[in-house]
């Protein structure tokens, strides 16, 4: 396991002791996933948080006519659940699958809750990571209410540039809640003005 990324990740806002690093690692498992299979299925309980170490996941909902609307990409880097069902313990709203072979670290929710009691710094971490993810969301649903189509995949390029040329038109386009052709058309139209 090569935990050099995810204590880099962790360094960005508190500091551990060796004693402290060896627990936390201790605690993580490491899963490797082909592309196409599930690490979460909706309705499946949510028992794990993912920290990304190679590859692209994506978090999506399946509505009762069988639409899916993609709430998030992950990449290297990031972590990603289903929060609210995560941290309640409840059957998962959404669906995280990986979009190519990726290598994942998981933290299960009660060796979480184990990791608060014997190195409760890690409470300020995981509370940091919420909160950015909260105000990611906050931004987001802004951008919807606000931004044209052609300005929200603007932004998405700018949020996900590692990440655009690896997912399939199809699935941007579920994430900013448009249709694959409308997408084909906004990426002509930028295409031809970058020429120009």
């Amino acid at each position: 396991m090569n935990e050099s990324l995810i204590l880099k990740n962790i360094s960005r806002h508190i500091s551990l002791s060796n004693e402290e690093t060896s627990y936390f690692l201790s605690l993580l498992k490491e899963k490797k996933i082909q592309k196409k299979e599930t690490i979460l299925k909706q309705e499946q309980l949510c028992r794990e948080i993912s920290f990304v170490q190679s590859g692209v996941l994506r978090a999506f909902y399946l509505d009762p006519s069988g639409k899916e609307s993609t709430i998030m990409f992950a990449v290297p880097d990031w972590w990603i659940t289903d929060m609210f069902c995560f941290i309640h313990q409840k059957p998962a709203m959404l669906t995280i699958e990986a979009l190519e072979e990726s290598t994942v670290l998981q933290l299960q929710k009660e060796n979480l809750d184990k990791l608060y009691i014997k190195v409760p710094k890690f409470e300020k971490f995981f509370r940091i990571m919420m909160q950015n993810a909260y105000i990611r969301e906050q931004l987001r649903t802004i951008e919807n209410l606000s931004l044209t189509a052609e300005e929200r995949y603007h932004a998405f390029l700018q949020k996900y540039p590692l990440a655009a040329e690896r997912i399939t038109q199809k699935q941007i386009a579920s994430y900013l809640g448009i249709t694959p052709e409308f997408l084909s058309t906004i990426k002509t139209s930028k295409q031809k003005s970058e020429g120009s």
